[in-house]
């Protein structure tokens, strides 16, 4: 047997994990490296053991140009619907950085992998969502590990990213991951920096018993 990971190491990789935007080096990431992370991903929990993710990855640089482009024009369309300090504090905030990252990697949902009868789905119908969400955590904390930087970008509409790299449609979309080598992961997060939100304390949080 393998010795255990600390866990006060493991800890600490769940604290230092960030949504990164404005990091990125934009040095290539080998395929070795992303063959780990995408090997912990696939390597999640999901409900009746039914892998209902798939994994694009995009390095041309024309998609991510034109999904950049929609992204920007979302972004414009959220703007608008906010006024005063809020406005101003969003102007502020950067988003993406599709670009400026090693590649995009699109996450997609296949609902109907495994089925009709996916054994644990019967009473809750996104629990298949929910093991794509997990895959995307496992990419997410095997990323940081490797000293490496993600990025989750949602201002995108489903039908757009399913025409941009010709997606089924009844596969969904779930996330545009920008991922690769970073400058550095910022000791706060971004929005909590721009003092847009900040985070809850977790006795917040915590019932016992009951609501």
């Amino acid at each position: 047997m393998s010795d255990p990971l600390a866990p006060a190491d493991f800890y600490e990789l769940v604290h230092r994990r960030r949504d990164v935007r404005g990091q990125f080096t934009g040095q290539e990431l080998s395929d070795e490296t992303l063959g780990r992370l995408l090997g912990a991903a696939h390597a999640a929990p999901s409900v009746g053991l039914s892998q209902p993710w798939d994994f694009i990855v995009i390095r041309d640089r024309g998609a991510r140009a034109a999904f950049k482009e929609h992204v920007s024009s979302e972004r414009e369309t959220f703007m608008a619907e906010l006024a005063g300090e809020r406005k101003e504090l969003f102007a502020g905030i950067k988003i993406e950085g599709i670009e400026e990252a090693s590649l995009g990697l699109v996450v997609t949902y296949n609902s109907s992998r495994g089925a009709p009868h996916v054994l644990g789905r019967h009473a809750i119908a996104e629990a298949g969502l929910y093991s794509v969400c997990l895959a995307i955590e496992n990419l997410w904390l095997a990323a940081t590990a490797e000293g490496l930087g993600v990025g989750w970008v949602s201002f995108y509409r489903e039908d757009f990213l399913r025409q941009l790299l010709g997606i089924p449609a009844d596969v969904r979309p779930v996330a545009w991951l920008c991922l690769g080598p970073v400058s550095h992961l910022e000791s706060v997060p971004d929005l909590e920096a721009h003092r847009w939100a900040q985070r809850r304390p977790l006795t917040d949080v915590v019932h016992t018993e009951r609501w």
